[in-house]
């Protein structure tokens, strides 16, 4: 660390003990020395260095200066704080009194601005800028100014106050607000990976500058980040109408990816390409471009088997399998679908709010069948099988692995042996989750009474493209989509998942693979701590015809526990409203 006072004094290197922390001490002439200002800068490997401007006005108060680290490597899918910088800088370049700067402020206001942006010396232009605040307090674009030059030397904690204080201060006085540190401040959030929190205030930026193409671009990116994709769309063509640039015609080849608008995000994939090789662009265009490829094949492979040749094909909506429906009682009408599945999804959230990590027995039986059914090989395998919420994740959803009775990640063996390895079904009934439920097709089929529960049967199918619940068919390191379609008893009185089966949409011809169906029934499970009971798979069959072969899995859980937290590290993996800025984060 470096100390270097900007009167009065020489500049001392400075080594912090592991906390962090350091001292010194400096003694001044206090007739000489009015004010005691510093510019501290801190270095640590594997991070940026940082810097930190400090006014010491009162010499008899004493002062804590927090200082923030960062890593290097910045978020590629999140604006960078270069972009934050070069879009609102050139903004701020002509104030005057009806901004609120001070005759007494200009002055220092231009040499900041000179230092910065032709000198490219912030350690000057803190300084200066920071005198400007404290003489023009209500100039709300001085201080986000100030904010940006900060961050552009990694002040993260100063950049945050200055943000937040002219975000307040904007909302206090709705004349005087500008859309930049609205702007900025919802781009810090989003650092934060908090799209939901961040969307309001693009939201409120636009309706002071309402083609501002870079609050459309972020508040575009932060409805794909929270995967309200038609919107997102909307946005970010509004963006690219006020005159946006690359990085929106990127955000919007995502938001229409995500929306299932395949053909869309392709040609516009083209247009952002413009010629160039994929190959030479950054990891994360690659990306985008290899799952919009993928997507494309996938759909070509279903668009082949819904054409009119396949007829023969299973369709759950339309003809359901007659030995699933024995003692079906048809429904009259579709008036109820609309209710039946607000209760289901209900119950499913009802789930991953209440759901506890959990361990179970699990049981696997493996099997190898002739072409007339009869087993020609088994083996059997015992894990403990874990089940938990990702707080992490993007949606919704179950993060399950197996361990060994230590808590160690094991996979399921086999494969070497020719039987097939399946994994991933307390995640199943996610279809029918609020979330997902745009992305299938449900048609409501009657009552049934299964196990003497009365149920009511819906059926279902996933849309190509658009749903993200999709599986997955692994073959020799080749990876294919597969989408679902199927059929889940719903019990009439909880509306609670109680049986699920599954087929392929389609069959997938470039591997062979014909047919996978997945039965899973769920059982009521209660733990001691918990006053709701809890609907868990406790048997799941899976049998798929593949290249000639037919293989058939049975799972079976029992002993179901909840497990802390230590258990997920052991195996290592594991608001609408506008509001106030607030304390600096």
């Amino acid at each position: 660390m470096t100390v270097a006072p900007l009167v009065g004094a020489g500049g001392r290197f400075l080594q912090t003990d592991d906390q962090g922390q350091f001292s010194t001490q400096y003694l001044l002439n206090a007739e000489e020395v009015r004010r005691f200002t510093v510019i501290l800068t801190v270095k640590k490997k594997g991070f940026e260095t940082a810097h930190i401007y400090a006014d010491y006005a009162d010499s008899n108060k004493s002062w804590e200066i927090p200082i923030t680290l960062r890593e290097p490597k910045q978020d590629p899918t999140l604006l960078s704080s270069e972009d934050l910088i070069s879009g609102l800088v050139p903004r701020l370049k002509h104030l005057g009194p009806a901004e609120g700067l001070s005759s007494k402020g200009a002055k220092d206001y231009t040499h900041g601005l000179t230092e910065f942006l032709d000198h490219h010396r912030p350690e000057q232009a803190v300084p200066l800028l920071s005198k400007v605040v404290e003489a023009s307090p209500d100039c709300i674009a001085c201080r986000t100014l100030l904010g940006l030059v900060e961050l552009s030397w990694n002040d993260w904690d100063d950049a945050n106050r200055a943000f937040a204080e002219s975000v307040n201060a904007s909302l206090a006085n709705p004349k005087t607000a500008r859309p930049e540190p609205l702007i900025a401040f919802g781009t810090w959030i989003s650092w934060q990976h908090e799209p939901e929190k961040a969307e309001p205030y693009f939201a409120e930026a636009l309706k002071y500058a309402p083609q501002d193409a870079l609050a459309l671009q972020e508040l575009g990116r932060a409805r794909l980040l929270t995967q309200k994709y038609d919107a997102a769309v909307e946005d970010l063509k509004k963006a690219l109408g006020a005159g946006a640039g690359q990085e929106a015609q990127l955000l919007e080849v995502e938001a229409l990816f995500e929306a299932g608008r395949i053909k869309e995000a392709a040609a516009q994939m083209d247009h952002y390409l413009g010629g160039r090789d994929i190959k030479t662009l950054p990891v994360h265009v690659r990306q985008v471009w290899v799952n919009l490829q993928d997507q494309e094949k996938v759909l070509a492979t279903y668009g082949q088997a819904n054409s009119p040749k396949d007829k023969e094909r299973l369709d759950f909506l339309q003809r359901p399998p007659a030995e699933l429906i024995q003692g079906l009682e048809p429904a009259r009408d579709q008036e109820q679908l609309s209710s039946i599945l607000e209760a289901a999804g209900a119950k499913i959230v009802e789930l991953i709010e209440d759901f506890p990590n959990t361990s179970s027995l699990e049981e696997i039986h493996q099997e190898k069948l002739t072409h007339k059914g009869k087993v020609g090989g088994t083996q059997s395998q015992k894990f403990r099988y874990l089940c938990l919420v990702p707080h992490e994740s993007w949606g919704p959803g179950f993060a399950e692995y197996r361990t060994d009775v230590t808590g160690t990640e094991t996979p399921l063996g086999g494969l070497s042996d020719g039987y097939m390895l399946t994994t991933g079904f307390a995640s199943a009934e996610m279809v029918f989750h609020p979330t997902y439920r745009s992305e299938s097709t449900f048609r409501y089929l009657g009552r049934q009474k299964i196990d003497g529960q009365d149920t009511l049967l819906v059926a279902f199918a996933q849309t190509p493209g658009r749903a993200h619940l999709a599986g997955a068919f692994l073959q020799n390191g080749v990876q294919l989509t597969t989408y679902s379609q199927g059929l889940a008893w719903i019990d009439n009185a909880t509306h609670a998942i109680v049986r699920l089966h599954t087929d392929l949409l389609a069959p997938l011809p470039d591997v062979r693979l014909e047919r996978e169906s997945t039965d899973i029934d769920f059982h009521e499970v209660r733990f001691s701590h918990a006053s709701k009971a809890l609907w868990l798979p406790e048997e799941v069959t899976v049998a798929i015809d593949w290249n000639g072969k037919r293989l058939r899995n049975q799972h079976k859980y029992t002993d179901f526990q909840v497990f802390g937290v230590d258990a997920s590290e052991k195996i290592g993996k594991p608001k609408a409203a506008l509001e106030p800025a607030g304390e600096p984060r």
